[in-house]
């Protein structure tokens, strides 16, 4: 049954103004790069070799404190070496805090934690879970800092406001390498057992990060979910997205169309799922993409080609976002677009020019809405979602936390975690994603414990 969402995030995203991929998409060559890598990444078997076993890391200064001791390191991104230049050169060096117990209880564990959106520097995780790990279990937590934030935050980006899609991929990317060299690191330490954690979107980059790993390794990631698509076009958040920028960018460049769409691989069943209430509640007035509130079932860009309906003809025969939807879901897409279309006449004069270029009007720009949409859908499936990734070694040891009332991370439509992952356990509790993360950082930390202790009784000897 479908629960409610959570006023409290709502009113929350309200107060930020600040808006998402003010930039665009990213530049299209970046794009074919990171997907063809994304290809590689999602193989655990292709990528045994891409961060070696004694890959350095360095460790720069020690503080002491009283309970603990506190080990700031560096390392340089092993992106950087497997797709030159795709990131900003202020994200290629990677930092890291290593808070570690004076005396260790048993065995010598260690928790890695990534951090969530806005999560800068690290004195936020270490604060509300490292030091409390510490004093409840002993259990010792590193800290590593994300690509475009903190200390690896680019000059001209303006907080966390990631300026393109690319730049979550890349950052995704990043991570997921980013963390294996560190966990080779920590066992050549010799600190076991080793594990994985994160709060919204550090706890999905951390279920990214596991599915490379090539042994069983206690994962808990708290408020996220399978993919980031349902973020970013039905959750809260996507009422921060630059829209209008990236249909003017989809419209202008037929790269996106021709090229860029025939690389997305993800062929999930996340999009035969539309709620029956959509065209029932689907808004009167709205005055972007913003303003949407689908459910995320209703896009994808991976029906069987036997199903893909053309809008309209295609000179090179490739299809185009807009080939996603096909009877009951594409008239109830239509029927709400054009909702947009008549609440917002006048368009910026790029916005019509290239509308004339395709053969302009009210449903041509009706079109160009869907298309920019299912695109967003499309990308954020190809890089983000768990089912173009491997399978973790034992999905017994993933405990997910997630809230009831979630409206940053909408779980309707999307495929469950459990169906990707069979034998991973979830935990519900209730309110949702800003309460969550205010209050319950206590059930956060007890479902590591807890997956920490079924590793030891399922791997004592590991």
């Amino acid at each position: 049954m479908l629960m409610g969402v959570s006023r409290l995030d709502v009113f929350y995203r309200k107060l930020l103004l600040t808006k998402l991929f003010i930039q665009g998409w990213g530049k299209p060559d970046d794009l074919k790069r990171i997907f063809e890598f994304r290809k590689i990444i999602g193989d655990r078997e292709r990528c045994k070799s891409l961060v070696p076993k004694d890959y350095p890391v360095f460790i720069d200064k020690v503080e002491d404190e009283t309970d603990c001791k506190i080990h700031e390191g560096h390392f340089i991104s092993p992106l950087e070496h497997q797709v030159p230049g795709i990131m900003p050169t202020e994200c290629v060096q990677a930092r890291f805090q290593f808070i570690v117990p004076k005396t260790w209880r048993k065995h010598r564990p260690v928790c890695i934690h990534l951090a969530g959106t806005g999560d800068h520097f690290f004195w936020r995780r270490r604060t509300l879970m490292a030091r409390p790990m510490i004093k409840e279990t002993g259990m010792a937590s590193l800290l590593l800092e994300n690509p475009y934030y903190g200390y690896r935050k680019p000059k001209d980006q303006t907080r966390s406001s990631l300026k393109n899609v690319s730049d979550l991929f890349v950052m995704g990317g990043a991570l997921i390498l980013e963390s294996a060299a560190l966990l080779n690191w920590l066992e050549r330490e010799g600190y076991w057992p080793l594990g994985m954690t994160g709060i919204s979107m550090g706890g999905h980059m951390a279920s990214l990060a596991v599915t490379n790993w090539p042994k069983p390794i206690p994962l808990i990631p708290c408020l996220s979910w399978s993919t980031a698509s349902s973020v970013f076009t039905t959750g809260v958040l996507s009422k921060a997205v630059n829209w209008s920028e990236l249909e003017k960018q989809y419209a202008t460049h037929t790269v996106y169309e021709e090229e860029i769409i025939r690389m997305l691989e993800y062929c999930g069943t996340d999009s035969f799922r539309m709620g029956q209430d959509f065209v029932k509640n689907s808004p009167s007035s709205l005055d972007s993409l913003s303003d949407l509130d689908l459910p995320a079932g209703i896009l994808n860009l991976s029906r069987p080609k036997k199903e893909r309906v053309a809008l309209r003809p295609q000179p090179s025969g490739r299809p185009n976002a807009g080939e996603l939807l096909v009877g009951r879901d594409r008239d109830a897409l239509d029927h709400m677009l054009s909702a947009v279309s008549s609440s917002r006449p006048h368009m910026d004069m790029l916005h019509a020019e290239n509308l004339m270029r395709r053969g302009g009007g009210g449903a041509q720009r009706h079109s160009l809405q869907r298309e920019s949409l299912c695109f967003m859908k499309g990308v954020m499936d190809e890089c983000t979602h768990i089912a173009n990734f491997s399978v973790p070694v034992d999905p017994s040891l993933i405990i997910v936390v997630q809230a009831k009332e979630d409206a940053y991370v909408p779980r309707a439509g999307v495929r469950s975690l459990q169906e990707i992952w069979p034998g991973c356990e979830v935990r519900y509790i209730n309110g949702g994603h800003v309460s969550a993360y205010l209050f319950k950082q206590g059930l956060f930390r007890r479902a590591i414990y807890d997956a920490y202790d079924r590793f030891l009784q399922k791997y004592p000897s590991v």
